[in-house]
């Protein structure tokens, strides 16, 4: 098992409060995709070197998605590259992109997966929007 898989294993991604008139395979079933997702989303930025990985379980404070991932790139041309891989693998692994948005100027890059939504981002946005202390509540997982 790797290192980033561990890490996604160890995520508390118990179903939002919304979610609770859901039946209790069902939920189990969207635990397993969310880490699914979450493992094809590592697998990618890792293929493309990317920077500074932190998920992110927000499912007990949003409707919008369970988990969010973070990753910086080292130029415009790095986070088009990982936002690239990320989609293509998430839609070889089944895991369709709803909407990507940010392509043209690739300062950040955000890939909505449904269940996860990843953010791509230069290091100088990433510390501009700061949106781990936006999602502060949330538990934080940082991987390699």
């Amino acid at each position: 098992m790797s290192y980033c898989q561990e890490n996604i294993l160890h995520m508390n991604l118990e179903p939002s409060p919304s979610a609770s008139n859901s039946h209790e395979i069902s939920m189990n079933s969207q635990n397993s995709d969310v880490l699914a997702c979450l493992n094809v989303v590592h697998e990618a930025l890792s293929d493309v070197k990317a920077k500074d990985v932190i998920d992110m379980d927000v499912s007990a404070i949003s409707n919008v998605a369970d988990a969010i991932v973070i990753a910086s790139g080292t130029s415009t041309r790095h986070v088009k590259a990982l936002a690239d891989n990320v989609a293509d693998e998430a839609r070889k692994a089944g895991f369709r992109p709803i909407g990507i948005e940010g392509e043209r100027d690739a300062e950040w890059i955000l890939i909505d997966l449904g269940l996860v939504v990843v953010h791509v981002m230069l290091p100088t946005a990433r510390k501009f929007y700061d949106l781990e202390s936006l999602w502060r509540t949330a538990p934080e997982v940082a991987n390699a």
